[in-house]
């Protein structure tokens, strides 16, 4: 079922808005994707994948056991004039409450930036190439999905940041989708958004496998997410962001749209692993 979302104020419906889904984000070096735009308490935020913070290794991927950089870490965002502060991750969350939900613990992948004051006027919550999101919603196994990665490692080919794939099996008792696109998300792809048929928004890339299901992408489920987020002290009011344009579940279109190149920074932050998994993206 969908949940509700924001409409887009007036200060994020810029149409070239230079901070948008699916650009960069670099927390102490590593290199990640920006997935969708968020607000509540008088903020606005983008989106990232809460192990874009690690400070273990490739092979830590329990959010409740594994190192991350503090609450308030800045975080640089590409467009952006200023960098962001780090003020949500699902890991701590989940560490400061003692959390013993195992699927939660494995799939639980989601952190929130809070952007500078100075940059609200340059975001844009429309998904590049595909627009969107509208609402949060689900996708079924055999469900069509798309997303918009953002690697350095594909240095510049701006061509390959739009995706198309299918859900290959829902894991975890809804926690996350095991997603197959033509394109793998490959390390820095890490938390980009997935959406559905219908434009909603229904994950975030976390891992790359290589078994049970070889090359397929973990994407952690966002409503079950933001529902976590909503149980922590003053974040109960954030909802997604609706994006300016309708969404077009068009590949050839998307990849025609993609007009800007993403830059070439620090490497990717590592990818995911053990147990079947290539490792943290």
């Amino acid at each position: 079922m969908a949940t509700a979302a924001v409409a887009a104020p007036a200060a994020l419906a810029a149409p070239s808005g230079s901070v948008h889904p699916g650009v960069q984000t670099f927390t102490g070096g590593g290199q990640c994707t920006a997935n969708f735009i968020f607000r509540g308490a008088g903020a606005t935020y983008i989106g990232q994948a809460a192990h874009c913070a690690s400070t273990g290794a490739a092979t830590d991927t329990n959010g409740c056991t594994a190192a991350s950089k503090p609450i308030g870490t800045p975080v640089s965002v590409d467009g952006a004039s200023r960098p962001g502060t780090m003020v949500y991750s699902s890991w701590l969350a989940m560490q400061a409450r003692g959390e013993k939900n195992a699927d939660a613990c494995a799939y639980n992948d989601f952190a929130l930036v809070k952007l500078h004051t100075d940059d609200v006027g340059r975001v844009d919550p429309t998904v590049p190439g595909f627009g969107g999101p509208s609402g949060v919603g689900g996708a079924r196994g055999g469900a069509t999905v798309f997303s918009s990665g953002n690697s350095s490692l594909r240095g510049g080919l701006r061509q390959l940041r739009p995706k198309q794939g299918l859900v290959a099996q829902v894991a975890g008792n809804g926690w996350s989708r095991s997603v197959y696109t033509v394109t793998p998300g490959v390390p820095g792809d890490s938390g980009s958004g997935f959406m559905n048929g219908r434009g909603q928004a229904i994950g975030v890339l976390s891992t790359l496998a290589l078994a049970p299901l070889p090359l397929s992408n973990g994407v952690s489920d966002l409503a079950k997410q933001l529902t976590y987020l909503r149980s922590v002290a003053g974040f109960a009011g954030v909802q997604l962001v609706d994006g300016t344009r309708p969404f077009k579940a068009n590949l050839g279109r998307a990849i025609l749209g993609s007009l800007k190149a993403p830059r070439l920074g620090p490497a990717p932050r590592g990818s995911r692993g053990l147990s079947g998994l290539l490792g943290r993206q």
